[in-house]
């Protein structure tokens, strides 16, 4: 029979079994997020289950009191407001990512040298962006087009994606000729045509995540925010075509 000091001792030396964190991603970062958790499952124990989509309606989501621990958003405006709003953890936001902008074409002959003739060609008949209201890409494609002078120009052209995830399935699809789309998307891609937006015309997408009211006691949930900082993950972000952080 197991003597009561052993019984003890051998239940501390058994892991407790890790917890279970519902992280809400920005629809272009799930990939790289897809992957980031598979990574930090393997390493901690810990369980991340992602639910993507536009930070816009994300946001809407937490506010509507969906049980979300944490949040990966495309943009640094919006958990700064959740902070603000007290549906954030004070002190726990920080900048998991930069994102770079890319416009993109099936069309291996489209896009060529110069991008405004390409924007400006009879031949692209559609023009998806991610809606501005919604998704900070789609500003980012906005302020780009503003910047080239053909904002008013491509109106009767466009189309938009409620998220970049959906903008990029339009132009894939060929629903659209070509579209604005997160570089992260096609990094892989090896089809088509592309131009590389600079990052002077438009404003930088900086992506910060926050921990959640809802998950302020998950272990999972901090213990994934604080894996993100790591090298191992921001080696992930990289190859899924993000910017590495300064």
């Amino acid at each position: 029979m197991l003597r009561a000091p052993l019984i003890a001792l051998l239940f501390c030396a058994t892991p407790a079994a890790g917890e279970m964190a519902l992280v809400a991603v920005a629809a272009n970062y799930a990939g790289a997020a897809e992957a980031q958790a598979q990574a930090f499952a393997a390493a901690s124990g810990h369980q991340i289950t992602l639910t993507t989509g536009s930070t816009g309606k994300l946001y809407a989501q937490i506010g509507a009191g969906a049980p979300f621990d944490v949040l990966l958003s495309a943009d640094a405006a919006t958990p700064a407001r959740l902070e603000a709003e007290g549906a954030a953890v004070a002190g726990t936001r920080f900048t998991y990512a930069l994102g770079a902008l890319v416009l993109w074409s099936p069309d291996h002959a489209l896009i060529g040298a110069d991008p405004v003739a390409a924007l400006a060609s009879p031949d692209l008949r559609h023009l998806a962006i991610a809606n501005p209201a919604l998704a900070p890409y789609g500003v980012a494609a906005e302020q780009t087009l503003e910047a080239l002078g053909l904002w008013q120009q491509v109106q009767g052209r466009l189309v938009m994606g409620e998220n970049i995830g959906q903008t990029y399935a339009m132009v894939a699809s060929g629903a659209a000729s070509a579209g604005f789309v997160a570089l992260s998307a096609v990094v892989s891609e090896d089809q088509g045509s592309r131009w590389l937006v600079p990052q002077e015309l438009f404003q930088p997408i900086q992506q910060d995540a926050v921990l959640l009211r809802h998950g302020a006691n998950n272990a999972a949930a901090r213990g994934f925010l604080d894996w993100l900082k790591t090298p191992q993950a921001q080696t992930i972000s990289a190859s899924f075509g993000y910017a590495a952080l300064p």
